[in-house]
């Protein structure tokens, strides 16, 4: 039954990321087939962001409350009938609606999915494991996602994407019912209070330094993988000269990267401790910057180029998400394992917001500077942020190792 728990948890969260990530796609086919202009096509990231920090405030003492198995049925439901609608829209505010649905779904999804690894990781090392496997599955999702919509895309007809997603909910919410989750050490006298006792809860936790320090990571680490992820396909597109579609299908090397890189952390971090794990990816990723960016310089336009003769900044920079990759469910591992839980619900709150914001500025100050900057020096600047996520987790272990709860 352990196995199967894991399992569900890792297909559902990836069918939300999958959705979730598809923001993008939907972007540019909106804006051919709905006629929209591309501020208005924007409003797309705006809706699921802020959807998913509403669902954060307003929802972290309910999901406890109706329980998590419960809560992913009723996501995975709400989600299926919400893609066959979609899949007849005729205007792009059926579009807005369903990125603000996808949001609010992932919010809760996100609780509930952290929330049930507690309980049924056996140990910190055993919850580190389990989290880099679900997280590494969420990856192959969103990766698996580009290539779905690319072949609905391709027939003509992208909308019918959506009935094949509405299918695959129900199969997932079906599979939900025939597993048990025992859910009583998340249960106290303060489960089903109100959201105001829940803002409550993630205040009293944000005040503890050690959750502070966990935050300011996450944050910094969103901000260099959403930052990198959201222009990689400009950068291949003006700085290496690649074609349109190929800059595109080349970034997916980005998002193949740190699947494998979680899936792989998953089971190193059953025996190697996080903390060194941690710093040697980091002094790897910087290393790799170093020696990718210069590779773009001085690249020019050129007839005739493919996957076979592309720059080779093109196929080694992406590769960064391999050693970005353990960091995010690591760091979450370590904070929600220091606490009771009961508490988690909580923290995983105040992930999910941090994270956000740390997407929504990420991607708006390396979109920033790419405009005023020439050349790499964007993607140089991000070195700054890693340093300072290097320098903050050996301060995060000497904090989770005092009294966190």
């Amino acid at each position: 039954m352990r196995k199967r728990i894991i399992l569900a948890l890792a297909l559902t969260y990836a069918l939300l990321g999958l959705l979730m990530n598809s923001v993008g796609i939907v972007i540019l086919q909106s804006i051919a087939l709905f006629g929209v202009s591309k501020p208005m096509g924007s409003t797309l990231e705006a809706c699921k962001d802020l959807s998913v920090v509403v669902a954060s405030l307003l929802l972290v003492a309910a999901v406890p409350a109706i329980g998590f198995r419960r809560s992913l049925i009723g996501v995975l439901a709400t989600m299926a009938v919400t893609c066959l609608l979609v899949s007849f829209a005729t205007g792009f505010t059926a579009m807005q609606a369903l990125f603000v649905m996808t949001g609010l779904s992932f919010g809760i999804t996100k609780i509930a999915t952290y929330s049930a690894i507690g309980l049924v990781a056996r140990d910190p090392a055993d919850h580190a494991s389990i989290t880099g496997l679900i997280e590494g599955v969420f990856m192959g999702g969103v990766l698996a996602g580009a290539w779905i919509f690319g072949w609905f895309i391709d027939t003509g007809d992208w909308l019918r994407v959506y009935w094949l997603l509405a299918a695959i909910c129900v199969l997932a919410a079906l599979a939900w019912l025939g597993i048990r989750l025992d859910e009583s050490a998340a249960v106290t006298e303060n489960t089903g209070a109100s959201a105001a006792a829940g803002w409550r809860a993630m205040l009293a936790l944000a005040a503890l330094p050690a959750t502070a320090t966990v935050l300011v990571v996450l944050f910094l680490y969103v901000l260099v993988e959403q930052g990198v992820g959201t222009w990689l396909p400009t950068f291949n597109r003006e700085i290496l000269h690649l074609p349109a579609a190929m800059s595109v299908q080349m970034s997916s090397l980005f998002v193949a990267s740190i699947a494998f890189g979680r899936l792989l952390s998953g089971a190193l971090l059953r025996r190697v401790g996080w903390l060194p794990v941690l710093l040697s990816c980091l002094a790897a990723l910087a290393l790799l910057v170093v020696a990718a960016l210069p590779l773009a310089e001085g690249v020019g336009p050129r007839a005739g180029i493919a996957w076979g003769n592309a720059p080779l900044a093109a196929w080694l920079f992406p590769l960064i998400g391999f050693f970005l990759a353990p960091i995010y469910p690591t760091v979450c591992s370590v904070a929600l394992s220091a606490l009771p839980q009961y508490r988690h619900a909580a923290m995983i709150g105040l992930i999910v917001i941090f994270s956000a914001l740390g997407g929504t500025i990420g991607s708006f100050l390396v979109g920033l500077l790419f405009q005023t900057l020439p050349g790499t020096t964007a993607f140089y600047l991000l070195l700054l942020p890693i340093a300072l996520v290097a320098l903050a987790l050996p301060l995060v272990r000497r904090r989770i190792a005092g009294p966190a709860a």
